[in-house]
């Protein structure tokens, strides 16, 4: 196991104390996983798009999602037997097809003594408000552990803490897990964002996360992963990636594959030359068995990915192709809406993914 390189074992300043012995600790203060892009570049911590990026893409969804903060999680250790939180959302988002818990809602895990991490329990938001104040977790035996705290996958952070019992620590993370420096990037839908997963730890990306034990960049956008070009630039940007996946077949149309898919591989190609690059079908909705029309545009979609797929390959080997035959099983039971996955099919998923995941990152170790 890895230590992490110039940090120094030491409590972490308490910035205001509740009424008895509770100590709040600003979340600010402790190591974030999942922004992939320069912290300067944004106004706010918890967002994964710049905030140059306002003006440049011309939907204005596509800047707002980007102040979700899905994927992103918190590291921390602490020997106290029970762990409060306290974080203001952003919009108090709701849907009538996911939980609160999955929209707005944290996840807390811990590591095992093999470094594998194994789920905690979860904090539910309160319904009526932007502010929430709960107990994660209470009556654990007072060791010192190394946690993981997801953020919420439809929803944005506006400020967050940590509250522990003061006769006991909260300290930076004293072993280097999840590895940051070849991060997996992820670019897609609202599937990648996390619908609909009941809460932020069984979105795919975070599941890859942990088995994996490497950072996964989530810049999945609800509705809006149309191959914006100014997107491709942010994610070409990311500082030593390990590999790419593309993910965006759902959200766009013919024409958009037609003119945009190209470019936007030649904008990551040109940063990261030779890099991994591995491209994902459309789902096999379950609906489509009735639907002929749904089913018709699915499989046209696909039809026209691969044939521009197969341009880029001749140019590019490291590029590999991904079929959703087999994404989520074939009992039509992983999924919430017949379109966004239920945890089963992101589970399904992320079984698909791990190992040709671990065979291309092991092709850039």
């Amino acid at each position: 196991m890895k230590t992490l390189i110039s940090i120094t074992v030491a409590l972490l300043t308490a910035l205001s104390a509740s009424a008895g012995d509770l100590k709040w600790f600003a979340a600010d203060t402790l190591p974030l996983l999942g922004k992939g892009i320069d912290p300067a570049s944004t106004a706010m911590r918890y967002q994964r798009l710049p905030d140059s990026l306002k003006n440049k893409v011309k939907r204005d969804a596509v800047y707002y999602l980007g102040t979700n903060s899905a994927g992103m999680a918190i590291r921390f250790a602490s020997d106290a037997p029970y762990i409060n939180v306290k974080w203001k959302s952003l919009y108090k988002n709701a849907m009538n097809h996911m939980t609160p818990t999955g929209i707005r809602g944290l996840d807390l895990y811990a590591m095992t003594p093999d470094s594998s991490w194994t789920f905690v329990n979860s904090a539910r938001p309160d319904l009526a408000n932007k502010n929430t104040s709960t107990t994660v977790i209470a009556n654990m035996d007072p060791v010192m552990r190394e946690y993981m705290l997801y953020l919420p996958l439809y929803d944005g952070i506006d400020s967050l803490y940590i509250g522990i019992d003061s006769d006991y620590r909260l300290l930076q993370p004293s072993i280097a897990l999840p590895e940051v420096e070849k991060p997996v990037v992820m670019y897609g839908t609202s599937i990648l964002q996390g619908g609909c997963a009941n809460r932020p730890g069984m979105a795919h990306s975070n599941i890859l996360r942990r088995r994996l034990n490497r950072d996964m960049l989530n810049f999945g956008f609800s509705g809006n992963g149309q191959l914006d070009l100014e997107v491709a630039e942010v994610l070409a940007a990311v500082p030593n990636p390990s590999m790419y996946i593309l993910d965006f077949v759902p959200n766009v149309n013919e024409a958009q594959i037609d003119t945009l898919m190209i470019p936007f591989v030649e904008i990551i190609e040109k940063a990261h030359p030779g890099i991994p690059i591995l491209f994902v079908e459309d789902p096999r909705f379950p609906h489509g068995r009735f639907d002929h029309k749904m089913r018709h545009e699915v499989d046209y979609r696909n039809f026209l990915t691969k044939e521009k797929y197969d341009q880029l390959a001749a140019r590019y080997p490291n590029l590999h192709f991904l079929s959703s035959y087999d994404m989520v099983g074939h009992d039509h039971e992983a999924y919430v809406d017949g379109i966004h996955f239920t945890d089963l099919g992101f589970k399904r998923y992320a079984d698909l993914l791990e190992p040709i995941l671990r065979k291309l990152i092991s092709t850039r170790e």
